[in-house]
């Protein structure tokens, strides 16, 4: 199936490693030009190398913080400056840190507004300008939008509030002809996942190995997922192919989430 993406110009953030390296590689396999960003310079440097060796495709990167307006502005005017156009846009950050509610503090609460939600604020409203009728845009949520996870509270708060604004720009949006989605991942084999199994693993005295074999047993199809398997979603939503799709959550989770 061809998507449609061929020369398209899409901005990735957060796209070094994990979910968004994997939506990275599946707009540059459909051959869209793609635009990247981290705020580990090396690593995003080392990731649009990878990227460029694996696909040949044309490849930006931008050593970017999206919790500063005026780094996101930066690598949003790079990229226009370079390919003129915005027609897709990923956006994504880091997961705040672990925790019981009742043990974060005003600092962690602020910090975790400025990295989740505002971030998708900022990067929405710097993007939106260069973007016309047929554009996407996409958010990367956790599945604690739809079952709130030990420890997690943070995340569920935090990307609650991101799944509001993504309904509300799809209302908003829609008469411009640009699509606004969801992806809600499950249990996806990155470092943050193996992050919070380490976590998990310590505060059980379990080792590591057990506590990902416990978890991937609850998951209908008995495995966690992999960032290719998330990349070629985010793809389709992003793409031209998914033009009837807005306002939407999708769920890569191997059925592990079992509200309806």
């Amino acid at each position: 199936m061809d998507l449609g993406l061929q020369g398209k110009v899409a901005l990735i953030s957060a796209a070094s490693k994990g979910l968004g390296y994997g939506v990275a590689r599946a707009l540059a396999v459909e051959g869209a030009r793609v635009s990247i960003c981290s705020r580990d310079e090396s690593g995003i440097a080392s990731a649009a190398q990878r990227l460029i060796d694996e696909t040949r495709a044309e490849v930006m990167f931008s050593a970017c913080d999206v919790r500063h307006a005026d780094e996101i502005q930066r690598w949003v005017d790079r990229t226009v400056n370079n390919w003129g156009t915005v027609d897709a846009l990923l956006v994504n950050a880091g997961g705040p840190p672990a925790g019981l509610i009742r043990d974060l503090t005003d600092e962690q609460w602020r910090s975790a507004f400025e990295l989740t939600l505002m971030s998708t604020v900022r990067l929405i409203r710097a993007a939106l300008p260069h973007m016309s009728a047929g554009s996407a845009i996409l958010t990367i949520t956790s599945s604690s939008i739809v079952e709130p996870i030990e420890r997690l509270g943070l995340s569920t708060v935090m990307r609650s509030g991101v799944a509001g604004l993504v309904k509300t720009l799809a209302d908003e949006l829609a008469g411009d002809g640009i699509r606004v989605n969801n992806l809600i991942p499950g249990r996806i084999d990155t470092d943050r996942v193996m992050q919070l199994d380490q976590g998990a693993a310590e505060r059980t005295g379990k080792h590591i190995d057990q506590v990902r074999a416990e978890n991937a047993a609850k998951i209908p199809l008995k495995r966690l997922g992999s960032i290719d398997e998330f990349g070629a979603a985010a793809a389709f939503l992003l793409s031209p192919a998914a033009s009837y799709i807005t306002g939407a959550s999708l769920r890569v989770d191997g059925g592990a989430m079992r509200s309806i």
